[in-house]
């Protein structure tokens, strides 16, 4: 399956914006070289936020000629052209310095990203078919009142609608939102995410979580790779390896891996705490667009004025949470292909 909201690309959709991309990569990875090769001698936090300003500078000009020029690169295509480019460094350049077992684990780490990237570029992540039969009654019920206690509650009539559709045979799953990138339905949205080109939903999350320690991990294992070439050039002469385009390359590689985890890791803990707390990142942003996350409260006796409040319905404890996620994951994250 392709992505959603986008049908087969033709060339000029797909060939250029990749194109443009793999230039945009280029530019900025050779761009950082010029932190070790110019400030071998800072402290490494220098060298962080000198590489982070060229990072931006990079980044200021793409969107200037993307301003201009009217076209653009493919947040898809850099994310895979950075990836294939430190992968690139890491064979033929710091691979020599690393024991065979070190390397052999990074390339299978490596490998199975490259795996779940794909798959995820490709998953589908709990698409609504617009042409259902049942998409107005999920669309007329989604923003209804979530029942608290099943046993002690009395189910509303909009409740008892749902049960008689799903009784029926119609799918009517619930927190089904709108993509307006992708222009589509998507059961247990979260959010559409640029770098994997796809939204993330109910049927993709987990390999979503998965990937996202998995970059965490490759990272953070390519910088300690890297330092120890590093760390095994020392022995040369300090004017020879300043000059040494191998060591440049190492060592910049290492920077922006560097700049990369850590909003990555919170990244991380954030979707932890969703789904600890059993929520999606649109429903916390955008919590006043849904009534069931809404709590109204009356001022004052007597009072006409009223204060709406944030609740969390679907919200059953940290351990129930984490065990529905982990079912829905269980029973759809080999689906995702």
């Amino acid at each position: 399956m392709v992505p959603l909201g986008s049908q087969y690309p033709s060339p000029s959709n797909f060939v250029l914006p990749s194109f443009i991309s793999f230039i945009f990569v280029l530019l900025s990875q050779f761009a950082l070289t010029v932190v070790p090769r110019y400030f071998f001698s800072f402290p490494l936090l220098a060298k962080l936020v000198l590489s982070a300003i060229l990072l931006l500078a990079v980044t200021g000009f793409g969107r200037c000629c993307k301003r201009l020029v009217r076209v653009y690169a493919s947040a898809p295509a850099f994310v895979f052209f950075n990836f294939l480019f430190i992968w690139g460094v890491y064979i033929f350049v710091i691979r020599e310095a690393i024991p065979s077992f070190s390397d052999v684990v990074f390339n299978a780490e490596l490998s199975l990203l490259m795996i779940g990237y794909y798959r995820i570029l490709r998953s589908d992540p709990g698409l609504v078919p617009h042409e259902s039969s049942s998409l107005d009654t999920i669309m007329g019920n989604i923003n209804s009142e979530v029942k608290l206690d099943s046993e002690e509650e009395e189910l509303s009539p909009s409740h008892k609608q749902h049960s008689k559709e799903a009784e029926e045979g119609y799918p009517v799953p619930r927190r089904v939102r709108y993509c307006r990138h992708c222009k589509a339905y998507i059961w247990g949205f979260d959010h559409h995410c640029p770098a994997f080109g796809n939204c993330i939903g109910q049927k993709n999350h987990a390999l979503f979580m998965a990937l996202l320690v998995g970059f965490i991990i490759a990272e953070a294992s390519y910088v300690v790779l890297s330092t120890q070439f590093v760390t095994k050039s020392q022995s040369m002469d300090e004017t020879v390896l300043e000059s040494n385009p191998a060591s440049n390359l190492a060592t910049s590689t290492m920077l922006f891996c560097l700049l990369q985890v850590p909003w990555q890791v919170v990244f991380l803990i954030w979707h932890i705490y969703c789904i600890c707390f059993n929520i999606k990142t649109d429903e916390w942003i955008n919590w006043n667009k849904y009534p069931e996350f809404q709590l109204t409260l009356q001022c004052q006796p007597g009072s006409t004025s009223v204060e709406t409040k944030f609740r969390n319905p679907y919200d059953r404890g940290i351990l129930s949470n984490v065990n529905e996620f982990l079912a829905a994951s269980k029973s759809q994250f080999w689906c995702t292909c």
